[in-house]
């Protein structure tokens, strides 16, 4: 008898949990249902909101940029020392990389943080040829540009705008200044997310 009794109410507490469960998601799947999608999906937009203003405010930064030239022609001038210096280095060192992590930095990221050219482009941070054919590339993504005599990458800079198969860029220590180009997207070696 005793068996009998923990045996029912062994079946009733798995039918209680089991039909309490479906309940419990056919209760939230009504309640989503009768909810608008922007509501239900706000905290993604609302992230996909946040990401695009970073990226416009680290191009703003950029641009705000264009026409700082170097003081001698010799990787220095206050403002080249600048850009060096929030990667840890001084003058007459190449610092492409270093501008571009300094406009990340201003706007308020840690990383990237590096004044070496590579490293800003590791393979987590890289769209495949896939995504770059795609266009999927966006606006504040690093581009690199390679170098075959050193057999690395030793030029960056910033996507502003995407122009068709062009892209406007802004990128330091080029022609010893900070100034906005147009390259043809099949010139670029790789481009970079460092904002998702």
């Amino acid at each position: 008898m005793a068996t009998m009794h923990y045996l029912f109410f062994g079946i009733l507490s798995i039918a209680f949990f089991v039909l309490g469960g479906f309940g419990h998601c056919a209760l939230e799947r009504q309640i989503a249902g009768n909810q608008p999608r922007s509501l239900l999906m706000g905290a993604t937009s609302r992230q996909e909101d946040r990401i695009e203003k970073n990226r416009k405010n680290i191009v703003d930064i950029a641009i705000a940029e264009i026409g700082v030239r170097e003081a001698t022609g010799h990787n220095d001038g206050w403002r080249v020392e600048e850009y060096l210096a929030y990667t840890g280095l001084g003058k007459g060192h190449a610092w492409c990389a270093a501008f571009a992590s300094w406009c990340y930095g201003k706007a308020g990221f840690a990383a990237p943080r590096n004044a070496w050219s590579p490293a800003l482009f590791p393979m987590a941070r890289r769209y495949t040829a896939q995504q770059i054919g795609q266009g999927s590339f966006r606006l504040a993504d690093l581009f690199a540009i390679y170098n075959q005599k050193l057999r690395r990458i030793d030029h960056v800079g910033i996507v502003r705008k995407k122009e068709g198969s062009w892209i406007l860029t802004v990128e330091g220590n080029s022609a010893d200044q900070v100034l906005s180009k147009r390259r043809p997207v099949a010139t670029i070696y790789a481009f970079s997310n460092w904002q998702d």
